[in-house]
Order: structure tokens, then sequence, then C-alpha cells
């Protein structure tokens, strides 16, 4: 009785069914078929048979639900003939009903049919055992008593049962609703949060390699311009150096827009790599760059946040520091690779420092697993830190 009406094509829940039937076969079939045993074949007979087409009608209903031959409103009809046929054989079968009461609850598509079709049966119940009687005998017997006072209690307590289901429905829907709204919420967020991710990271790359080229070309050109007529031999150099830069940002203008492969950053050897870089600082800007450069292995992603790193700090260098020397050392240790890059410039208040290029090189290494050190003051030069973990160690 404690599970909300469901169509007649539909099977209840598998545990309430289960043990429904378990109760019901214990206490509604098994009792009176002990009790007409001894009683006389007039009687045992008709009660046993009756009996079995209950319990054949009850395990058809809900083992096959979908059949076309006994629905469960069907069912219910036939339990309200079984109930009255029963109680006129064992001369009142209230226990009998109150024990199958469940099963107008458990069928019945409404609450208003489950307590028409159990006053039906109730009502089947009574005069099946009025009749037995006839018309000599008492008519408030203890089983019809006990029939009322059961089917009276069996709607306060379908009703109830009923009216705290739907309520666990309604909440149910209400958290589903408003999980399906938090999921939506949550979905939109991600998305802002991609779009936002993404923003940055093309600002970040922006900066890193076409912002970094065209102040190098802006540099190169004006040098080349002041030294064209004393120097022509200088500004030639200069202008192939414009020339180199710009095919450079054209490369990596394709990659930022789709239409090269990633990176930007040719395979090879990371000290290579970084070699070609100080050498190509070197030229354009005539400082002296010692540089420890062993052959380290790493992968790509490494490989292109030392080189952003190091593109990052000699274009700080080149803008800011004013310096007449720089140092770079790469070292491999156990717990990773270190890129230090150290400058004898006019140095900085750290906390002062309003750039995008620090903060885009601690997000590059902080995505790998990294983090950024930044060493100055001023007038004692820059010492930049970049620390990546290898092998997934940090």
């Amino acid at each position: 009785m404690h599970q909300r009406p469901q169509p007649d094509d539909q099977l209840p829940i598998p545990a309430l069914h289960r043990w429904n039937a378990v109760f019901w076969v214990l206490l509604g079939v098994v009792p009176p078929a002990i009790a007409v045993a001894d009683a006389p074949g007039t009687t045992r007979y008709p009660s046993l048979a009756l009996l079995a087409v209950l319990a054949l009608c009850y395990g058809t209903v809900g083992l096959f639900p979908g059949n076309p031959v006994l629905r469960p409103r069907t069912y219910l009809y036939v339990l309200v003939v079984g109930l009255g046929a029963m109680s006129y054989l064992l001369n009142g079968s209230a226990a009998l009903f109150v024990v199958t009461l469940p099963h107008f609850w458990i069928y019945a598509p409404s609450a208003g049919a489950s307590i028409a079709l159990s006053g039906l049966a109730a009502a089947a119940t009574v005069a099946g055992n009025i009749v037995r009687q006839g018309g000599d005998g008492e008519f408030l017997t203890g089983n019809v008593v006990f029939t009322l006072i059961g089917y009276a209690a069996g709607v306060l307590i379908g009703l109830a049962l009923r009216h705290i289901a739907e309520d666990s429905d309604d909440r149910a829907r209400r958290l589903s609703a408003e999980l399906e709204s938090a999921q939506l919420r949550l979905a939109e967020a991600h998305q802002r949060q991609g779009a936002t991710d993404e923003r940055e990271r093309l600002a970040r790359e922006i900066h890193d390699t076409l912002a970094q080229g065209f102040a190098s070309i802006i540099v190169l050109a004006e040098a080349a311009r002041s030294s064209l007529e004393t120097d022509p031999g200088r500004s030639g150099q200069q202008l192939l150096a414009i020339e180199h830069t710009a095919r450079e940002n054209f490369a990596e203008a394709r990659v930022l827009v789709g239409s090269a492969p990633q990176s930007g950053v040719a395979p090879g050897s990371v000290a290579r790599t970084l070699r070609r870089t100080l050498d190509r600082f070197t030229e354009d800007t005539g400082l002296c760059v010692t540089a420890e450069l062993p052959d380290i292995e790493c992968d790509q992603p490494t490989r292109i946040a030392l080189l952003r790193c190091t593109q990052e700090s000699l274009a700080n260098v080149r803008k800011h520091a004013a310096a007449s020397t720089v140092d770079v050392v790469l070292a491999a240790h156990p717990y990773g690779v270190e890129l230090e890059i150290t400058d004898d410039g006019r140095g900085f208040v750290i906390e002062d420092s309003r750039g995008f290029g620090l903060n885009g090189m601690r997000k590059r290494l902080a995505e790998l697993g990294g983090e950024l050190t930044v060493t100055s003051s001023v007038g004692d030069g820059t010492r930049v830190l970049a620390m990546i973990p290898m092998n997934g160690q940090v």
C-alpha cells in the first residue's frame, strides 16, 4: 500500500512486488488453505481452487504486467469477486481482505479508484459473510467489524502514504529541475571560462611572438635608419635582420590563425634553439652574451616554454635594462630543468611591475607544473629563474 498506483501496463518496483507477494502468500493464502484442510469437500475443494485462481492471477499480473489477457485493473475486479466468494465459503475472510488491501493501492490507477475498488472488496467480503449466515445470523459479526475497520484504516494509511509519495516525487522533480539548471549554468560557466582561457592564451602567444617581433623590427629599423649614411654595411645587416624577424612573425601569425602546425617552433635540441635566439639577440643589440647550454633532452612543450621565457627575458633586457652583459645558464637537475637569465642592468622593483610579460611567463610555466622566480633591485640587475619539472616531478 505504500507505492503510488501505476498505469495498468506498468510493473511495480521489483522490491515492493517481491515483499508484498511473500507477505500476501504467507498471511493471506496459506492460513485459509490450512483452515479448510479438514473442512468438508464442498468447502475445501472450492476454497482451494479459488485461492489457486487468485494466486495465479496475482502471479500473472506481477510477472507479466503487459499481457493482453489479464491487466492489473481486471485483476482487481477478480479480487473483489474472489474475496466475496471466499467470505461466503469460509463464513468470513476479513484477514484475507486486510492482507489483500495493498493490491488495490499498488495496481489501481488513482487514489479514487483505490478507494472505490477496495470499498467494493469490503462490501463483497461483508456480503459473503452475511449471505452465508442467512437471515437469522447477526449482522455485526467480528468478521464484518474487522473488515470495515480494516477498510477504513487502509484508506487512511493509503492516502497518507500516497501524499508522502507525491511530496517525495514533487521534491524529486524540483531537485531534478534545480540540478538541470545548475548543470546548465555550470556548462555556461565552463564555456565562458574556456573562452577566457583561450583569449588569455592567444594574448600570451601574441605577446611572446608577434609583439616581441614587431618590437625588434622597430628597434632594428631605427638603428638602420640612423646608420644608413655613416655605416651602410651595418644598415644592411640590420635590414636583413628585419627581414628574418618579419618572416618569423609571419610564420607565427600562421600558427595563431591555425594554418600552420602548432607551436611554430621546429623540433630539435633545446640548446640549439636557445643558441639561435641568443645569437640573433647579440647580432641585433651588440650586447655581450655568455651562455652555458648543455644538450638536455626535454619534450616539445618544455622546449617551447624555455624558448618563450628566454625571448621574453631578452626583450625586457633590450627595452628596459640598459645592460651590457647577459648570462644564460641551462641546467638539468633530478627535480627538473632550470633556465637562469641574469643581466647587469638597472634592475627594477618587482612589486611595481605591471607588465604582461612576467605574468605570461608564470602562467606558461604553471601549465607545465613549473614556476618562475624573479630577483631584482634598482641598480643591481635582474635574475630570472624558470624551473620546469621533468618525469612527473615537481
